[in-house]
């Protein structure tokens, strides 16, 4: 996945926004976007229009990756964002999916044309990995990101925690 972004333009510091429910492409992207050096965006499909338009600006989310379930949201929002600049559709039937939104590719052919191997850069820990949005605040959704270290602290100690239960 990360080759077929950097095909796709993507470089370190890029935000790309996934607009997915938790699969196996979202789990793909949680890995691949952070480690190439780009920032992944989880956008919250339950958030209104203006919102989800709000925090894609916000976050400067230059590329979205988008379940085609979600597409007609895209549609309603998408002549208002600023900074995408490109759309990769994840199809659950396979085929192109009918839409008034133009799209660069399906997900699929993106993986078809990305490398077989990448090469990870060495990232400092302090590096930008995700950044989400607060929900059910007043005003606008806040941002919150995790580095790196942030993540493989949180991880660390999710394991400890769990590993103190006796079965």
């Amino acid at each position: 996945m990360a080759g077929g972004l950097e095909k796709l333009g993507v470089t370190a510091g890029d935000t790309v926004a996934v607009f997915d429910y938790d699969s196996n492409r979202f789990l793909e992207a949680f890995f691949a976007i952070p480690m190439m050096g780009a920032v992944m965006q989880m956008v919250n499909w339950r958030l209104s229009a203006d919102q989800i338009c709000y925090t894609l600006d916000h976050a400067e989310a230059k590329t979205i990756l988008i379940n085609s379930d979600f597409l007609p949201i895209l549609e309603a929002i998408r002549d208002k964002l600023t900074q995408v600049r490109s759309v990769v559709v994840i199809s659950e039937e396979g085929g192109a999916p009918e839409s008034p939104v133009s799209y660069d590719t399906l997900y699929e052919d993106l993986l078809a044309g990305a490398p077989q191997s990448y090469d990870f850069p060495d990232l400092d820990e302090n590096t930008k990995a995700t950044t989400f949005y607060t929900t059910g605040t007043t005003g606008d959704p806040k941002g919150v990101h995790f580095s790196h270290r942030q993540l493989v602290l949180h991880t660390l100690s999710l394991s400890i925690a769990l590993g103190c239960y006796e079965t």
